[in-house]
Formats: C-alpha cells, sequence, structure tokens
C-alpha cells in the first residue's frame, strides 16, 4: 500500500524541495531529494564580467554565507592573474571568514537544528521553554554579524571586499572595539556545551568519505590541500580532476561525486575528522569535553562540532585581532591577464569551489561554482536510504521529523528561499 508523509513547509532549512523514498514491502529502494527550484545561472551571468566584479556578483548568492562567496572568488581570480594575498590583509580576511562561520553556526545550532533534539517544531517554541539558550546563541550570533559588519562594511553581502584586499583596512582600535564582545560570546558557547553535550543524538553511522581542506598549521579556513580519509591529498586546482557534478533527472541542483561516482562528505563534520590536530587549544579542550573525538561517524552529532568551531572560530578572531597590525596598503596592485585560476574555502557547510577563466583584458571567459550542498547532495540522499527501514515502521509525524532531522544534519542551503521538504513515502508492493 502506498504511505505519503507530506510536509508542506519547513523553515529551518533554506531553499525548496521534496523527498520521496520508495519501498519494496519494507525495504527501501530508492530515496530521492528532489530541488525543483530554477537555476538562477550566476555562472552565466558572470560570463562577460570583469574579474574584479566577481566577490560582489557571486556574494548574493547567499545571504547567510556571501563571504565564503567573496573569498573563494577572490582566490580564484587573484590564482588566475598570478598574485598572492598574505601578511596582514590575509589574517583580516580570515578574520572576517571567522565572522561568518560565528553567526551561520550560532543560526543552525542554536535556532535550526536544537529544536529536533528537544522536540520542538521551531525557535520560538524552544524559546519558551528555553530562553536562556536563545538569547545566547542569539548574542553569539550578534558577535558574528559584528565582525563581518566591521570589515564588510555591513553584516549581509559585504561591501569593502575587493580582489587583492579590501577597499579599506580597518585602524587597530576598530577591531579592539570587538574584543568584550567576542570574549562574551566565547564564554556564552563554553557553557552552551555543556547543555548540547546532554542532547541525546540518535545512533547511526555509515562509511563516509570525509573531504575538506587541510592547511599546514591551522585549522582550515582558506587555504591548504584537499585531503579526504580514503587518502585523496590534492592540490586545489586538481580539484576538477577528482570531482565531477552530474545532472540528475529529480532535481534542478546537480550533484558533485567524486569522479567514479561515490558520494562523499563535506562541511564540519568531515573538517573535525581531517583537522582535529589543528583546532586551537580551547576548541580542543571543548571536544574532550562533550566526548568528540576523531573519526566521529555519526552526522547527529554534527551539532556539537558546529558549537565546538564556534568556540574555534572565535578563540581565532580574538588572536587575530590581538596581533593585527596594519598592512601597508588596503589592497595589493593587480595587473590584468590571460589565465585559468581556482579558488576553494571552507564555507560554513563545506567545501565551496570556484574557477574562472579570464582573458586578457581581465573578463571572465568561464566560470564554474560547486557549493557545499552539491557536494553533500548524494551523502543525505544515502542517509535517508539506510533510515528508510526505520522510518516505514514508524507512526506518520515522527516518520517526518525523523527525515527532517537527518537532512538538517548537514544545514543545506537550497537557495535563500525557506522552504524545503515534502516527503512522500511509497510502497511499491506489500
Amino acid at each position: 500500500m502506498a504511505r505519503t508523509i507530506e510536509v508542506k513547509y519547513l523553515a529551518r532549512v533554506e531553499g525548496e524541495g521534496s523527498l520521496v523514498i520508495r519501498f519494496d514491502g519494507k525495504e527501501p529502494t530508492s530515496a530521492e531529494l528532489r530541488i525543483f527550484e530554477p537555476p538562477r545561472f550566476f555562472e552565466g551571468l558572470l560570463r562577460g564580467r570583469a574579474a574584479s566584479e566577481a566577490p560582489d556578483i557571486t556574494a548574493r548568492i547567499c545571504g547567510i554565507c556571501p563571504v565564503a562567496y567573496q573569498m573563494s572568488a577572490c582566490r580564484a581570480v587573484e590564482a588566475a592573474l598570478g598574485v598572492s594575498v598574505g601578511g596582514s590583509l590575509a589574517r583580516l580576511r580570515r578574520l572576517l571568514y571567522c565572522g561568518e562561520w560565528i553567526e551561520s553556526h550560532a543560526l543552525h545550532v542554536f535556532l535550526l537544528h536544537l529544536p529536533d533534539f528537544l522536540g520542538f517544531p521551531d525557535a520560538l517554541a524552544l524559546a519558551k521553554q528555553h530562553p536562556d539558550w536563545v538569547r545566547a546563541g542569539l548574542a553569539v550570533k550578534k558577535a558574528g554579524n559584528a565582525i563581518v559588519a566591521r570589515l564588510g562594511g555591513r553584516e549581509i553581502h559585504p561591501i569593502n571586499v575587493k580582489v587583492g584586499g579590501f577597499f579599506r583596512a580597518p585602524s587597530p582600535a576598530e577591531l579592539t572595539e570587538l574584543m568584550p564582545e567576542l570574549e562574551r560570546a566565547r564564554d556564552a558557547m563554553m557553557e552552551a556545551l555543556v547543555f548540547l553535550g546532554k542532547l541525546q543524538f540518535p545512533v547511526f553511522e555509515r562509511p563516509y568519505e570525509f573531504v575538506s581542506l587541510r592547511e599546514e598549521r591551522e585549522y582550515p579556513m582558506m587555504e591548504g590541500r584537499l585531503v579526504s580519509s580514503e587518502g585523496l591529498d590534492i592540490a586545489v586546482e586538481e580539484y576538477e580532476q577528482h570531482f565531477i557534478e552530474r545532472h540528475v533527472p529529480h532535481s534542478t541542483a546537480l550533484h558533485s561525486t567524486r569522479r567514479d561516482g561515490s558520494p562523499y562528505f563535506c562541511g564540519p563534520l568531515a573538517r573535525f575528522n581531517l583537522n582535529a590536530d589543528r583546532l586551537r587549544p580551547l576548541a580542543t579542550e571543548a571536544a574532550e569535553r562533550v566526548g568528540l573525538h576523531a573519526p566521529c561517524r555519526n552526522p547527529y552529532r554534527s551539532l556539537l562540532v558546529r558549537a565546538v568551531e564556534l568556540i574555534q572560530a572565535l578563540d581565532d578572531a580574538l588572536a587575530i585581532i590581538a596581533d593585527y597590525q596594519p598592512p601597508a596598503a588596503a589592497a595589493i596592485e593587480l595587473t590584468s591577464r590571460a589565465g585559468i585560476g581556482h579558488g576553494c574555502t571552507e564555507a560554513p557547510r563545506g567545501l565551496l569551489y570556484h574557477r574562472y577563466e579570464l582573458d586578457a583584458a581581465g573578463d571572465i571567459l568561464d566560470a564554474r561554482i560547486v557549493p557545499p550542498t552539491s557536494q553533500n547532495q548524494a551523502t543525505i540522499e544515502r542517509d535517508l536510504l539506510e533510515l528508510g527501514r526505520t522510518l516505514a515502521e514508524l507512526p506518520h509525524a515522527e516518520a517526518t521529523a525523523r527525515a527532517e532531522q537527518a537532512v538538517r544534519n548537514y544545514d543545506p542551503c537550497i537557495s535563500c528561499s525557506t522552504h524545503f521538504l515534502s516527503l512522500r513515502l511509497e510502497q511499491e508492493s506489500p
């Protein structure tokens, strides 16, 4: 008998789509994450535009992680022009990226995903029972917003970022003013971690291939080589030799997989598993406090990993501000030339890859952008297929809630809208 579980509006994941799980008897045979939003053709919009416009144009792809798009765009264009941004400018970029991690992770942990673990339909219902934790989450997010506003010129879609650096570099005093709020947020996260560590996490593991950047000395954010739990270790410019995007009939979003078709897992859990030894001491202490050790293959525990990354980003931001020396110039000088450049950074949700081909005048001939959710879609479907046997045995409402929670483990950013999941279970035979 056919069985349908439907959620018309889900406001705790970005984007519009549906999920269909098919069964042969009680055995799940397929799971499809159906994304039906129309493509927005940002790669096409970039063609013919000046390379200097790439950071501002791509930032409009997302209102939650515009810095990630700006940083990947800048690094790809700079690689095509044969230049590298270092010193104080590189540290300012990392500080800006810390701000985005803080605001994005705080939003996900306290307002989007925590209600699932405590049995609430949304953050408003959660706030009635746990107002202190919702306030704490909002205060932490506000600290991240403050960094982005101070360095980027505004909280959403920053306007101070440019290829080669910034339009204006802040004074030490302007950054030092942020420290008290960041210290309060860091203390709040250490306290919140005790509460989060007591949550009950569903028992669920699969043999994932985790993929992330790995930097020489720091927890990965904007630099390094691409590595995986299966032994991959390549330069960013080799990305397309090992990963491929495919169109699938049930989704307007491309699926990114390894070239052999196997799915992989990027994002906080991958970063932690491949880079736990790069965490700052306070973040390492935080992970130990909640019993979080690499390797961790339970995607539900990504909530704890995001909390640890929040502490990492807050502590990192404070250290950058304490050591800040203003650069001699807000940006390095650039000379147009023809070339191809690749840039890959760690957005809050995972790897964000950009490639640009430029002509001699510095205009964009071709562009390619691979966002984190595109790379995690196939893995999400595998998770849901594995969960299918459990879902088939549950009552309608509970099965739907479990499926939604599994999807939210990845904090998918399907688009900048708010509706996501309509779930239908189909049984093909008794």
